[in-house]
């Protein structure tokens, strides 16, 4: 299998640690790429028109897109595996919770980009309002959800520690932590786990600004 991917996409992190969950990571290939939300890279939209990643493509070369349709694949090639049973009335609740987590994410994103590359003049605190609403709702059920998690690991965990992680990298004054302390409890061993070690994020560097010169 081969994986498009870039180091800075909070869904791949999800993706690639679900990969060393699952013991795969021998089957995968890594192939980089530049996904961008303002220019679009023909490495992904040859096998993603939205131009987005994670994207998977199977042995048999069909490529798989988003994160959680590629996180039911993976979990498919484990049978029995702890993070995602087959069946029964578990697997909703995780599936329920994975798209919570990634909701959270969506509208973090959206947070990001706009007080991240529009120019100020041009923001809409209006927007960003109501992507943090999105994004204290939904800490706040992750934090009812949690109560039930300590000692688990499943793929909603593990996809809210995705999320969460990525509050604290790039929206760290929404303090989750103080809001949500059972979630910060039952978390904690979760963001220490090996592989989100090995994942953190590597970021671009930042653009130096031009000097005016006289």
């Amino acid at each position: 299998m081969k994986l498009l991917y870039s180091t800075s996409s909070p869904f791949v992190r999800k993706i690639t640690i679900l990969i060393h969950e699952l013991g795969l990571n021998d089957r995968v290939e890594r192939l980089p790429s530049a996904a961008n939300p303002l220019q679009r890279d023909e490495r992904i939209t040859r096998y993603n028109p939205l131009g987005k990643v994670p994207v998977l493509v199977t042995d048999n070369a069909t490529a798989l897109f988003d994160s959680r349709v590629i996180a039911d694949y993976l979990c498919s090639l484990v049978p029995g595996n702890a993070l995602l049973p087959a069946q029964g009335d578990a697997r909703w609740v995780i599936l329920r919770n994975q798209a919570l987590a990634d909701g959270l994410l969506d509208a973090a994103l959206l947070v990001r980009y706009e007080i991240g590359p529009r120019p100020e003049a041009h923001r809409w605190s209006g927007w960003v309002e109501a992507q943090s609403a999105k994004i204290t709702a939904a800490l706040d059920m992750l934090e009812h959800e949690a109560a039930a998690w300590a000692g688990r690991f499943d793929l909603a965990i593990l996809a809210a520690g995705c999320a969460l992680a990525y509050l604290d990298l790039r929206l760290a004054e929404l303090e989750w932590r103080t809001r949500c302390p059972v979630l910060a409890q039952v978390m904690a061993p979760v963001l220490a786990r090996d592989a989100f070690a090995q994942t953190v994020p590597v970021l671009p560097a930042p653009v130096a600004p031009a000097i005016a010169r006289p």
